[in-house]
């Protein structure tokens, strides 16, 4: 392999790479307290917040990472829920499907 043909490779690799990870970050955003699937189950990004009059069953204990549907560790910041698809929610954060996990 020549030196030209090896360095062609090299780069090709590391536009590959940048565009595998720019499209992975893209595919991981946070979901936007505004989105109307957020909205619909009254989502926020911090449980302190949720509407107390429209939700009254809502406790301050109940978080994200604390909800059967999370799917991050419970010290990580955000994880994925299916009911948001590929959007992040907050782990501190709550909606009104949350469940207890086990």
């Amino acid at each position: 392999m020549s030196q030209s043909t090896r360095r062609t490779f090299l780069m090709q690799v590391a536009v590959a790479g940048t565009a595998l990870a720019a499209s992975q970050a893209q595919a991981q955003a946070k979901l936007d307290e505004k989105d109307p699937q957020a909205v619909g189950l009254g989502y926020v990004a911090d449980t302190t917040k949720a509407d107390s009059k429209k939700y009254p069953k809502h406790t301050k204990d109940q978080k994200c990472n604390n909800c059967a549907l999370y799917q991050g560790k419970a010290t990580d910041a955000f994880g994925g829920c299916p009911l948001f698809g590929t959007k992040l929610v907050a782990g501190p954060g709550w909606c009104s499907a949350w469940a207890k996990k086990a």
